[in-house]
């Protein structure tokens, strides 16, 4: 079980080494945390076992390899969820089958190019074929950034710290220095304000997580569709513009989220009438 498919004795290693924990959480090595107080709606997935990101209409319609993405995800710990793990794993490069399973991979998914059996389409073919049993108890998410692809949500980090500090500006509560154990309640605080930024409303919350598929971390072989080193620029981008959610905890921030070594201290009321002059 190599490359991507590695996962699957992961998860079900954790699952066998952890049975008092409820759920796994999956996150691929090239995907970095983006909003610090998000707290997920697990009591949303109380019917369901496993939660992946994705659109309903690009599976049932479209029969699109991409309509989920597989990097990330949450397993409930338990019995379905390990039967789901084996039939999985028997799609992948440990099965006899593997190549016949490329085969009719391809030959469903019209969009994929590639005649390998990967775990994403796998899954897809699962939700697709396998509804009753399986695509059932799979919630398709896509309310928030399970998985924010990068290219659609760098662009958007300026806009987005923007609009938190506008918010910060009139609810002056929330602009409290605050100890980090504390974060989540200050975040279940701000809920109200920038719920109407969802994915599907306004677009300008703070995406969960920014997922950089295609940019290869590891082996720096990204997609040759990705300029130059855009990969790596948008990384550190993204890394800071999460340290800053943690440093203005402590007054400070990076006032260019390019620019990850330097950081500057802030007025004891940022953002209120200095918010301008930092903007």
């Amino acid at each position: 079980m190599v490359s991507f498919w590695a996962k699957i004795p992961l998860v079900r290693a954790s699952m066998l080494a952890h049975p008092e924990a409820e759920w796994i959480f999956w996150v691929d090595s090239d995907a970095i945390f983006t909003d610090m107080e998000f707290r997920i709606p697990l009591e949303r997935y109380k019917d369901h076992n496993l939660v992946v990101h994705g659109w309903p209409n690009l599976i049932y319609e479209k029969k699109s390899w991409v309509s989920v993405n597989a990097g990330v995800f949450l397993l409930r710990n338990c019995q379905w969820s390990m039967e789901f793990l084996d039939v999985w794993a028997g799609m992948g490069p440990q099965s006899p089958h593997y190549t016949k399973w490329g085969q009719i991979l391809r030959s469903t998914l019209k969009d994929k190019m590639f005649q390998e059996s990967d775990d994403q389409s796998a899954l897809v073919y699962l939700i697709l074929k396998e509804k009753k049993k399986w695509g059932d108890m799979i919630y398709i998410e896509n309310e928030y950034s399970l998985h924010g692809y990068w290219l659609g949500v760098v662009g958007k980090f300026k806009n987005i710290t923007q609009k938190y500090l506008e918010i910060e500006k009139v609810v002056h509560k929330l602009r409290r220095r605050h100890a980090e154990v504390v974060s989540e309640r200050y975040g279940a605080m701000r809920e109200r304000y920038v719920e109407e930024g969802s994915d599907r409303k306004g677009g300008w919350r703070r995406p969960f997580i920014t997922h950089f598929t295609g940019c290869q971390p590891c082996s720096g072989a990204h997609n040759p569709a990705y300029v130059g080193n855009s990969c790596w620029i948008e990384m550190e981008r993204a890394l800071n513009f999460a340290d800053n959610q943690v440093l203005r905890n402590f007054g400070y921030m990076h006032p260019d989220i390019g620019n990850g070594s330097y950081v500057m201290p802030l007025p004891v009321d940022f953002p209120g009438d200095e918010f301008d002059e930092f903007m």
